[in-house]
């Protein structure tokens, strides 16, 4: 077990002394005011996580229907996974980078094995927005133009170069000027593309909006993008750090229509849930034409460590030895259906499900009403979320390895709470 410094385990003492420095040490040196919005939301304190629980300062358990935001693909600490990483530790953990490392080479074989088409050679990294940043860097190396274009309620992450090509307006507003040559075009609309893509170096779409509220494009969105970037000769990249692996019931997200992007972006879940791990994946034409004459123009002193390619690598085995991408479909079904039934009871409350795998979004009436369902779900012993760009949006977002009755509690617990919603509003 860790040690203070004092030689006392990390978690140790009461369960009111935890919350109470807890709360004190976020105050005084995390951020003052996320620290209040915690407290009145009755924000426990994590202490312990496995498979799809959590446990907080008072041994009371919760089904983990956040999910971290779409990084626990396998739950918490998977067996096989913390294995790898306990046997690659004591071998060698951070990577020299003057030497070859064998496992960062082990973990980008098995990607472009699992990744559609010939996307094949792949630059590790620490996180999601750092692949993005990567992806936009090499469409513009590899195409000569700058213009970058995305989708308005896109979220691609929070550096410079990624929070500009997002599509939220108040988590920008602070930091312009931002990076220049940036259009934005309504998610889904395949008719905007042609006239957006002209001279641009490329577009950049998540196959599902994830923080923009559960938006699953139209059948044949993607197909469409992939002709008009081979129209206008720009660079498409599918941005897959919460759609992959997974989480949507397919491999990756564009694998729902068959469609093979020039760079695909990942994070998130590549790790199983182990240690922050990113990477970007491209075709061999596309990398070539950035990179085959200057290989060291974008590096990362800490990206593809070790310790976070054997996670990853281990990780992609656990996906696919345990057929988690067959679950995430039955499970997403299950809970969707579910979702959808508790909308039709409560329609003054939930305006619609909707969702992809396990990538489930329930829009409600009104976003204030999140204030009080969510709580109620953590009463009831569940977590859950909203959408960064649409806060009337919660978002259910569970582990792959997730049961068929956990899902059934976790519709329990949110039947809670929009019971209480209603209850609330007096139309119950």
């Amino acid at each position: 077990m860790m040690q203070s410094r004092e030689g006392q385990p990390l978690t140790s003492g009461t369960a009111q002394d935890l919350a109470a420095e807890a709360f004190e040490n976020y105050k005084q040196y995390v951020n003052p005011p996320l620290a209040r919005v915690m407290k009145l939301s009755g924000s426990p304190v994590e202490v312990r996580a496995s498979g799809t629980t959590i446990w907080d300062q008072n041994g009371k358990a919760y089904l983990d229907f956040a999910g971290g935001y779409g990084v626990f693909t396998l739950g918490h600490s998977h067996p096989r996974v913390i294995a790898a990483v306990r046997e690659q530790m004591d071998a060698m953990s951070l990577s020299g980078k003057t030497m070859f490392n064998v496992v960062l080479g082990r973990a980008a074989k098995r990607l472009a094995q699992l990744a559609p088409g010939d996307l094949q050679y792949s630059f590790w990294c620490n996180s999601g927005t750092e692949a993005v940043e990567g992806a936009v860097k090499l469409a513009r190396a590899a195409t000569g133009r700058s213009k970058i274009v995305a989708t308005r309620d896109a979220y691609h992450g929070k550096t410079l170069g990624s929070l500009s090509i997002s599509g939220r307006e108040t988590f920008q507003t602070p930091f312009r000027p931002l990076l220049a040559g940036v259009a934005h075009v309504d998610f889904g609309d395949a008719s905007q593309l042609d006239e957006a893509l002209r001279d641009a170096a490329a577009f950049i779409v998540e196959p599902v909006q994830g923080e923009g509220g559960v938006n699953i494009p139209p059948d044949g969105y993607l197909r469409a993008v992939r002709e008009a970037c081979d129209r206008a000769g720009a660079v498409f990249i599918a941005d897959e750090v919460q759609t992959g692996l997974g989480r949507c019931g397919y491999r990756f997200g564009c694998d729902r229509e068959g469609v093979v992007p020039d760079v695909m972006t990942l994070a998130k879940g590549l790790s199983g849930g182990i240690i922050p791990v990113g990477a970007f994946i491209a075709r061999p034409d596309v990398w070539n034409r950035a990179y085959a004459k200057q290989p060291l123009v974008h590096t990362s002193t800490f990206g593809g460590s070790e310790i976070a390619c054997a996670a990853a690598l281990a990780a992609m085995d656990v996906l696919e030895d345990e057929d988690l991408i067959a679950n995430a479909r039955d499970r997403g079904t299950q809970l969707l259906d579910g979702c959808h039934q508790l909308g039709a009871e409560f329609p003054h409350v939930i305006r619609e499900a909707r969702g992809l795998g396990l990538l489930v979004g329930v829009e409600l009436t009104n976003e204030g009403y999140g204030g009080w369902i969510i709580p109620e779900m953590l009463k009831a012993g569940v977590t859950a979320a909203w959408t960064l760009n649409q806060q009337r949006v919660i978002r259910l977002e569970p582990p792959l390895v997730v049961t068929a009755d956990e899902v059934d509690r976790a519709l329990a617990a949110l039947r809670a709470g929009v019971t209480t919603a209603a209850e609330k509003l007096g139309r119950l």
